[in-house]
């Protein structure tokens, strides 16, 4: 695919109106950062050296570390060079590169969390038969199916931006290559790849979502139906970390995409950030401090590794 191209390269502007307070957020963002990569990175290592985490519960975890794990080392690295010098060069393949790393990894951990939410549904409303439904080969293919579809609708994306003559202006109020304001940059009529962002937010964000509603109506009557009051808690405890992955996640990337400005403000950039920043250190967090499996593997792990090191 070979793109009319007048632009070599995109200037991001991100925050422009720091001032006083780049030294903070800069460092800020450096912290949330390394605690991002180290926190993900130990998730996936927890996960392969225990044994009592081997469940689909958390092999779905580990593929959701892997979508922060991505997602953060697309977006930050190129954001903290944008606040440290006012704003930010890149190529234009660098900008397309960056913008279809963010697309496959949104759209997975949009899907992942519909299956994560399945996977509750499963385990509360029908637990008899939660290792018959939720076997391996159906974790493993589902991953794949995820990843797949994202990898689809980046090309699909693709495919319709290679059609487009890009002349200018080359500068993008953003902190990273945002599709919808990448677009705005051609001088073609883009009214159809509108239509199509329309037709794949509503598929891959509302589609997801509704399918995470109704696994939680059906678990919240089931939950209800426990005569017993710790039964009932220890039924929504295993629900509580999920639940509020979700709200964070889809709370802010639906009002960023469902409900768009004309122009980004200062708002939709601080959303944006809960989304590509925050939510992927959130994210282990929530499922480390709520999780008793999780802080037990991390025990072990690390009495492992202490013994190990104090022997050698």
């Amino acid at each position: 695919m070979v793109m009319k191209n007048n632009i070599t390269s995109i200037f991001l502007l991100g925050f422009p109106n720091l001032q006083n307070f780049t030294f903070f957020f800069f460092s800020l963002l450096v912290l949330i950062f390394c605690g991002t990569i180290l926190l993900n990175l130990l998730i996936m290592v927890l996960y392969q050296v225990s044994k009592t985490l081997q469940s689909p519960m958390y092999f779905f975890i580990t593929q959701l570390s892997l979508c922060d794990l991505l997602l953060t080392t697309d977006i930050v690295p190129v954001l903290l060079h944008t606040v440290l010098y006012g704003g930010s060069s890149m190529t234009f393949e660098s900008c397309i590169t960056q913008f279809c790393i963010f697309i496959i990894t949104e759209t997975s951990e949009c899907l992942l969390l519909s299956v994560m939410s399945y996977d509750r549904y499963v385990a509360i409303c029908n637990p008899l038969r939660y290792h018959s439904i939720m076997s391996y080969r159906f974790c493993v293919t589902s991953v794949n199916v995820i990843w797949f579809v994202g990898i689809i609708v980046v090309l699909a994306d693709m495919i319709c931006i290679s059609t487009f003559h890009f002349c200018g202006p080359h500068v993008i109020d953003h902190f990273y290559c945002d599709f919808t304001l990448l677009v705005r940059l051609s001088c073609s009529d883009t009214s159809i790849m509108f239509i199509w962002v329309l037709i794949a937010g509503f598929s891959i964000l509302t589609g997801p979502f509704i399918v995470i509603v109704m696994s939680y109506v059906y678990i919240v009557i089931t939950v209800l139906k426990i005569p017993s009051n710790t039964g009932r808690h220890k039924a929504f405890s295993t629900c509580s970390s999920h639940l509020i992955v979700v709200s964070i996640f889809y709370g802010t990337l639906m009002i960023v995409y469902v409900f768009p400005t004309e122009r980004q403000t200062l708002l939709s950039k601080v959303l944006s950030l809960m989304y590509t920043v925050v939510t992927p250190l959130l994210n282990p967090i929530i499922y480390t401090l709520r999780n008793k499996d999780i802080k037990e593997a991390f025990h072990k792990f690390q009495h492992f590794f202490l013994t190990t090191h104090v022997a050698s």
